[in-house]
């Protein structure tokens, strides 16, 4: 049996087809480069993504631990209630001044319980291990139970960044010569009392919970606020979004004309889809705060301003998820006597809510991560107080996880750079969960036809 050829015509060469000539070659190689090519870039792109993840739990993952000093606090009556009256207003009036001694106390009392070495250090400078925050803790428990005043209460304190950052490995001794506001004898007193028990670092709850805190007490400072008012961000997104960017893509799609009319719109629409963001800050504080007169940093406001640059990624995917139903399945349905809305509401948009599901967790996704609109319309101011529940706290003011993250990244101390990377850790995780809800929905609802 001989080798397969292309021909016998008088003439033309004649070639094996199981041997590649010069061009198959060529071609085939380019072929090769070009998955090359492809290969490289998805695992340039992978490398990119791991080396940012890897960054930011690194500098991110310690902001979910935290250190505390457990101390045995006594409620000194001569110091909190002087007349005895057991008076919850004058009691209101003893500031955190008016606790500090009591701290005090109950450090250097540990200290000496314990037989540690406080390295010749006063009990003041001692005390100044313990976050700024301790104070207002007891002073809250003293206001919700005073009638614990003259008992000795175990509280959980939290200590100063400094201190918190040396069990992290964020202050060395060598830095703490250098720092005003801890010392190498600081440091190995902290050491001492952990080896005791007395200091123990352990899970922070208090970072997803806890409000934003001042300058000076960063290790106080939470997301709780921020989370909150991301949620009620979402929420009104969600309510508002949801129905108008669907019935826009329905009607669009199925019931409106096809004239210059629809076509400006449509083109409107993808044109708004690349508006950047900050635009749409700007449109929320002249129209919502200037004209309509709604508070700032509210997540109302925060809440419209989203809506609109959100609209515009909800109506393209759910006109994309319509445009992808079979016309047979329209056409069936008008077939057997169904009308248009019937046929729209029955059998196409079942079929198509896989599609505009995705979109609406995409284009929530994308809100939920945007910090510029917010920034414009005064979220980025410092919020103490958690919002009411809905409606009334959708008007209180409130913090967002993303202006939250810029916030604390403009700050001095090393302990919010931290706590920014926790907080991109927080918005990772809610994007990653919205994801995974768009991927189950997309399963649950769809059909095939």
């Amino acid at each position: 049996m001989t080798d397969a050829t292309n021909s016998d015509v008088p003439g033309r060469p004649t070639h094996s087809l199981l041997k590649l000539d010069a061009r198959t070659q060529r071609r085939r190689a380019a072929e090769a480069r070009f998955q090359l090519y492809g290969k490289l870039a998805v695992a340039i792109g992978v490398l990119a993504l791991l080396g940012l993840l890897a960054s930011i739990l690194a500098n991110g993952a310690s902001s979910f631990r935290q250190t505390h000093v457990t101390l045995d606090v006594f409620l000194d009556p001569a110091k909190l209630d002087k007349k005895g009256t057991g008076d919850i207003e004058k009691i209101k009036k003893v500031t955190t001044f008016g606790y500090k001694p009591l701290i005090q106390k109950a450090m250097v009392s540990a200290i000496e319980t314990n037989g540690l070495d406080d390295q010749g250090m006063k009990a003041k400078t001692i005390a100044k291990m313990i976050s700024p925050e301790a104070p207002a803790t007891i002073r809250n428990y003293v206001i919700a139970n005073p009638n614990q005043i003259g008992e000795t209460i175990s509280f959980k304190l939290l200590v100063t960044g400094r201190v918190d950052g040396y069990f992290k490995g964020r202050v060395t001794m060598a830095s703490a010569e250098l720092d005003r506001n801890i010392s190498p004898e600081q440091l190995r007193l902290a050491e001492e009392m952990k080896d005791a028990g007395i200091m123990i670092t352990g899970f922070n709850w208090g970072f997803l919970t806890m409000p934003d805190a001042s300058d000076k007490r960063p290790e106080a400072a939470g997301l709780g606020v921020a989370i909150l008012g991301s949620a009620y961000m979402m929420l009104v997104v969600l309510v508002l979004a949801l129905p108008l960017g669907v019935a826009a893509a329905v009607y669009l799609e199925e019931f409106a004309p096809k004239n210059r009319l629809t076509d400006l719109i449509e083109v409107n629409i993808s044109n708004l889809a690349a508006v950047p963001s900050i635009v749409f800050g700007i449109l929320g504080l002249s129209v919502f705060i200037n004209f309509a007169g709604l508070p700032q940093s509210a997540p109302i406001v925060g809440g419209l301003v989203l809506t609109l640059m959100t609209l515009p990624r909800i109506i393209i995917p759910a006109r994309a998820a319509l445009q992808a139903v079979p016309p047979s399945i329209r056409e069936a349905a008008l077939g057997v006597g169904a009308s248009k809305m019937q046929t729209v509401f029955h059998h196409v948009l079942p079929l198509a809510t896989p599609g505009i599901l995705t979109g609406l967790i995409i284009g929530l996704g994308q809100a939920l991560g945007e910090s510029a609109p917010l920034l414009l319309i005064g979220m980025v101011a410092f919020v103490r107080e958690y919002p009411g529940a809905p409606p009334e706290g959708l008007f209180d003011p409130a913090a967002a996880l993303p202006v939250q993250v810029y916030s604390w990244t403009t700050r001095g101390d090393p302990a919010f750079f931290e706590r920014a990377s926790g907080a991109i850790i927080v918005l990772l995780v809610f994007l990653f969960l919205m994801n995974i809800i768009a991927i189950i929905l997309r399963r649950r609802f769809e059909r095939r036809w």
